[in-house]
């Protein structure tokens, strides 16, 4: 069986994140959607909420499912019998900020564990190119319209409330 990670903050989660999912649930058996907690962000919504939103936008694909982690990467895909995550790129600032990743995490896996985790690319769709959650947060906070860029405006609203 072949299964994937697909790590991210997903603060919130975007059509570009879905699409990425989407297309990665037609190539794989399994794919985990992991939020993950990085101590450098400062996040507009807890794990649990950004969760939430994104089991919300995956419920209609049935090989996908949504964890939270908070620890190394190659920990987890360790202890879940992973050995590849994609990465969605939209531009050459992620290709460069992931490639670097990618090499730590592949370093982290041999030192760590003894095993290659591999990190495989995919580019996003043109109409995605643009959308990135830090878009999101900005139109959030000058309470522009974020339909065009989330799957679920209304649940992530009412997770803002809550949060």
């Amino acid at each position: 069986m072949s299964k994937v990670l697909i790590p991210g903050s997903y603060d919130p989660i975007t059509l570009g994140h879905l699409d990425i999912i989407t297309r990665c649930s037609k190539l794989f058996d399994e794919v985990i959607v992991l939020i993950s907690k990085n101590s450098a962000k400062d996040y507009i919504l807890s794990s649990e909420k950004r969760a939430l939103l994104a089991k919300d936008a995956v419920k209609d694909l049935s090989n996908v499912r949504v964890d939270i982690y908070d620890g190394y990467l190659v920990d987890y895909v360790k202890t879940q019998g992973i050995d590849v995550t994609v990465k969605g790129l939209r531009n050459e600032t992620d290709f460069s900020y992931e490639q670097n990743m990618a090499s730590i995490n592949l370093q982290l896996s041999q030192d760590k564990h003894g095993y290659d985790f591999e990190t495989l690319y995919m580019p996003c769709k043109k109409e995605f190119s643009n959308i990135s959650s830090s878009l999101v947060r900005t139109c959030l906070h000058k309470q522009e319209c974020v339909d065009a860029l989330v799957p679920n405006r209304k649940l992530l609203l009412e997770c803002l409330q809550n949060n």
